[in-house]
């Protein structure tokens, strides 16, 4: 991590890094951890979520940081839906102490190609505008989708990380459109903070694991988080 940094540069890293869970710092390259240190100056600057999406081969790499709220992800996913854009990677570091700051990458398409400038305008913009209050996701995606269809298949399970030592939420179901934003809508409802992520899609299944946080930015009690997993489940088929 200190190579190539200065000292001032290094202990500003490393204050930075207490606020994220255990494993950030260990299974987390240097190279991010710095960027995102950057990101959060920028957004300490600018005083308004940082959001820049960027051509990366054949698809559009989208970084976001803010301030974590549960509603937040819902936002997020609910305006790539809206766009009918694809979600390929997701990369996701939140904080766990204040500033409870997230981080977020997310490698997308659109008909199978990069987003074009006018496209990757208009997702900035609405998801700024969704932010800030100036209208609702779901009036944008009552449109394309049925939002009271229910997902297929779905199953999910509810245990703690002996690694990460994070309540894990697994949610996996058939791929259908939309599926991230009802996922996403779903952990809203259930008020959980979603701190860190990974993302599975194969022979049409999508496999999410959350590390999550509960109401008021707890830790989650086993019997909490059986009925959760049982809630979600409901939430999502029907």
């Amino acid at each position: 991590m200190a190579a190539g940094l200065n000292p001032s540069t290094v202990e500003l890293l490393k204050r930075f890094n207490r606020a994220f869970p255990q494993f950030y710092e260990q299974f987390v390259s240097s190279e991010i951890q710095l960027q995102n240190l950057r990101l959060a100056y920028q957004l300490y600057k600018q005083r308004k979520a940082v959001l820049d999406i960027k051509p990366e081969g054949n698809k559009s790499a989208l970084h976001f940081v803010y301030r974590n709220q549960s509603f937040l992800l819902s936002d997020i996913f609910g305006v790539l839906a809206a766009y009918g854009l694809t979600i390929h990677n997701l990369s996701l570091y939140g904080q766990i102490y204040p500033p409870m700051l997230v981080f977020i990458k997310l490698v997308v398409s659109r008909g199978g190609k990069a987003l074009t400038p006018k496209t990757t305008d208009n997702v900035c913009r609405a998801i700024q505008e969704t932010l800030a209050g100036h209208f609702e996701v779901e009036e944008m995606l009552t449109v394309e989708f049925n939002l009271n269809a229910g997902l297929e298949r779905v199953e999910t399970e509810f245990y703690v990380d002996p690694v990460f030592h994070l309540p894990a939420l697994l949610i996996e179901a058939d791929n259908q459109p939309g599926l991230f934003y009802k996922v996403m809508y779903a952990i809203w409802q259930e008020d959980l903070l979603v701190v860190n992520a990974n993302l599975l899609v194969w022979r049409g299944r999508t496999r999410l694991i959350l590390y999550l946080l509960g109401p008021n930015e707890n830790l989650i009690p086993d019997y909490l988080g059986q009925k959760i997993a049982e809630g979600m489940r409901y939430r999502l088929m029907s």
